[in-house]
């Protein structure tokens, strides 16, 4: 009785799928400081800062190739209102759960979730 070796541990491969343990809740470290960073900032520019991100935006619009200097106040209100929400633990964990659900979907389906852009 010989074993197949694999290269990635069981915990990455096992599942309906091979794509791992769906109920597993380990993150590594690329989902924790690059993925649900990302999301922490998609949530915050589409669900919590939509009035100082849409200040910023008309402001560019309106002033084109001087929006660096002219847009200042909106950028500075945009940035602030973003590293507020970064920075909040409870918005972190409300990502991570979020994370966590999509990536055990996935993981039980093999169905990638399509991107949503704007």
């Amino acid at each position: 009785m010989t074993t197949e070796k694999a290269v990635l541990s069981p915990k990455f491969s096992a599942g309906p799928h091979g794509l791992g343990d769906p109920e597993d809740r380990s993150l590594r470290k690329v989902e924790i400081e690059v993925l649900i960073p990302k999301l922490m900032r998609e949530k915050a520019k589409t669900e919590k800062c939509t009035e100082q991100v849409r200040a910023f935006e008309k402001c560019c619009k309106e002033s084109s190739l001087l929006m660096v200097v002219t847009c200042r106040k909106q950028n500075a209100a945009m940035k602030d209102c973003l590293t507020n929400w970064y920075r909040n633990d409870e918005f972190r964990n409300i990502c991570t759960e979020e994370y966590l659900k999509k990536r055990s979907e996935y993981r039980q389906t093999g169905i990638k979730n399509p991107i949503k852009r704007a």
